[in-house]
């Protein structure tokens, strides 16, 4: 306790304003998460800074699995390696868990600037996949509402089209990967650059329900496996 407690105090004293750092203040887990906030924002829920994902809400399954592979270098991000590593992993659990019982509210989406045509191929993409080049439905995985599903799959709205693009350009070009079998490299590699910028920019395009929350874990049997979530498939 006495070391995260330290980690977390000083990365939120670079972040909070001097006369607010001669205050006493907490030791609970939500003022520590006061370091995850000044880039993920307030509850976790993104900021306009178009990079930085939603992790409110999210799973807790997965937002461990995310920390987890910060730490052992599946993903990159010098902060978020350097904030992780040498937490404890009931640690982890514990971040993971804090953020993934946040709601907030979201405003509505900044109207897309995207074609016609493009945002038509992105619901395509989205809601039903393309056989031809075979490409799963987003909701097959992440659920018909794209809230995600327990105990790993996250929800895919309320993210910055910037961060979506992005996360399917590193999956692609193996800069981010996940626990083997890695479904979300497999999917990104049959994806065009064109059908990449659709389907992000389709989903960041879509409100926020105020009811939003991961599906259930179900026994419905994912079109590909997914070593992130290895009890979820052929069950």
């Amino acid at each position: 306790m006495k070391i995260r407690h330290l980690i977390f105090t000083a990365l939120a004293a670079a972040v909070l304003p001097a006369s607010a750092q001669q205050l006493v203040v907490p030791d609970t887990i939500a003022q520590r998460a006061l370091a995850c906030v000044a880039c993920h924002g307030k509850e976790g829920r993104s900021t306009s800074e178009g990079f930085f994902p939603r992790i409110a809400g999210k799973p807790e399954g997965y937002l461990y699995n995310q920390l987890l592979n910060f730490q052992q270098g599946r993903r990159q991000y010098p902060l978020m390696t350097y904030l992780v590593a040498h937490m404890p992993d009931d640690y982890l659990r514990e971040i993971a868990g804090y953020f993934a019982s946040q709601h907030p509210p979201y405003p509505a989406p900044a109207p897309s600037r995207m074609s016609g045509a493009a945002l038509e191929r992105g619901r395509t993409l989205a809601l039903t996949g393309d056989s031809s080049k075979k490409i799963p439905a987003c909701v097959a995985c992440h659920g018909q509402t794209l809230g995600g599903q327990l105990p790993a799959t996250p929800g895919l709205l309320g993210l910055p089209r910037d961060y979506l693009n992005a996360q399917l350009g590193a999956w692609k070009n193996g800069t981010r990967r996940a626990a083997a079998p890695d479904c979300m490299a497999q999917v990104s590699r049959q994806l065009s650059p064109d059908d990449a910028a659709a389907v992000a920019g389709w989903l960041a395009a879509q409100p926020v329900p105020a009811s939003m929350a991961p599906a259930p874990a179900t026994s419905i049997r994912l079109p590909l496996a997914c070593g992130s979530v290895p009890q979820s498939h052929g069950n």
